[in-house]
């Protein structure tokens, strides 16, 4: 047999060993591609560590925004967020930016880094009960004062969502310590007489919608209205104008009227471009609930915060990247009333069949040490057989870049309770 020929058989049999080959190797089930997108994370006070610590600081090292998407009042997901902070804060960080309003963070902001924080901010609370949303949490102000204190004296905190729904009294005091004339003030102060007998009704009943926001009628509202247009001045007229829009956005929640998602999305980002615009060198940190930074369309059917800054991000020709972090099993803080700590609400999604928690949990390896968490680079599973999965499972790994699922979570609790110490 000639040279040629030989080496043409070998071709042959190496061709029919290959195919073979291919015939009888199974496809990797989906549990199987998350190991192999996936890394042990470990996370301590100090920072991260393991595998998944090289993805994840390469990640952040090279984004300018940076997006946590959350599972709000647990204990852990706020320390994991100060380890983003120690990773970003050496090449510069600016801001966190936060699910709460403008106002509420100023409250922040002026108390971050005192001595006593945590005492002024139960002060506060105390004095307008259900006037901040999630900075009110435990974990969640530390967390601010632990990346204040490493970011630098620039460092600050940027509110963009409507305040909370306790918010009213506040607004009064700062409208008119704005100094506004006679005919705004005589209707400001009328709203701040209704507002403190509404607040102690909703104490009594621990109802949101005892309060003076959900209980006041629009004509109320319009002539207080006309009087702060006359005279109230810029600043009492912009404080107003949040009050309203806040109170737009519950009332749509509460009777399920018109677009408050929508809305409230449209708000943030209004407010987050007029930030862009003041700063646009800007490098942010992100936190907010998980269906707020999802890219494209989020499970509620909107275009939200992530996708605006995703785009952003784009057109300024920067990164950004998407972070979802959720727990497999534990408990997190539910709201339990106006005033009221929060209360533990137990969870395990490795019981439910189709959550992608519990499909993470599945893909770790056997060796993973018990307290680690796990890190899936969702941006490896982006192929042509998107459409085979699940649709939650499509909606993440479209929406999201790196999904972090920590093995158990704790529930925070609140400052200023009047029912606890």
């Amino acid at each position: 047999m000639s040279l040629k020929s030989i080496v043409a058989a070998l071709a042959l049999a190496s061709s029919c060993a290959a195919s073979a080959h291919a015939e009888t190797a199974k496809p990797l089930t989906f549990v199987e591609r998350l190991t192999q997108a996936g890394a042990p994370l470990t996370v301590r006070p100090q920072g991260f560590s393991g595998p998944g610590a090289a993805i994840l600081s390469e990640a952040v090292n090279t984004s300018r925004y940076v997006l946590v998407g959350e599972s709000h009042h647990s204990r852990e997901i706020p320390a994991f967020t100060t380890n983003i902070c120690r990773l970003m804060a050496p090449g510069g960080l600016t801001a966190m930016v936060v699910e709460t309003g403008p106002e509420a963070a100023g409250v922040i902001n002026a108390r971050l880094r005192a001595p006593n924080r945590e005492q002024q901010i139960s002060d506060f609370m105390r004095a307008h009960p259900d006037a901040l949303a999630f900075l009110n949490g435990r974990d969640e102000g530390q967390t601010a004062a632990d990346c204040a204190g490493l970011a630098g004296p620039d460092f600050k905190l940027l509110g963009l969502d409507q305040e909370f729904f306790g918010v009213s009294g506040y607004l009064f005091e700062q409208m008119l310590a704005a100094g506004p004339g006679p005919l705004a003030r005589a209707q400001i102060m009328a709203l701040a007489e209704q507002e403190r007998a509404a607040t102690q009704a909703a104490l009594a009943s621990g109802s949101p919608f005892d309060l003076f926001l959900l209980k006041v009628t629009d004509p109320t509202l319009d002539q207080a209205a006309t009087a702060i247009d006359q005279d109230g001045g810029d600043r009492a007229k912009a404080l107003f104008a949040a009050l309203r829009e806040t109170r737009a956005i519950y009332q749509g929640s509460r009777t399920r009227t018109g677009d408050p998602n929508g809305r409230r999305a449209r708000l943030m980002k209004r407010t987050l471009a007029a930030h862009f615009a003041e700063a646009p060198q800007a490098r942010l940190l992100m936190k907010f609930g998980a269906y707020h930074l999802y890219k494209g369309y989020n499970p509620l059917g909107q275009r939200d915060l992530g996708n605006f800054v995703a785009e952003h991000a784009d057109g300024e020709g920067v990164k950004s990247i998407n972070l979802i972090v959720a727990g497999a099993k534990g408990a997190l803080g539910g709201y339990a009333g106006v005033g009221r700590q929060v209360t533990a609400k137990t969870f395990d999604a490795t019981t439910k069949d189709g959550d992608w928690r519990k499909d993470v949990m599945l893909a770790r390896p056997s060796d993973t040490p018990p307290g680690d968490w796990f890190l899936v680079d969702l941006r490896q599973l982006r192929g042509a057989d998107l459409e085979a999965l699940t649709p939650e499972w499509r909606a993440l790994i479209r929406g999201y870049d790196l999904a972090v699922v920590a093995p158990e979570l704790s529930a925070s609790t609140v400052l200023g309770a009047r029912d606890a110490p």
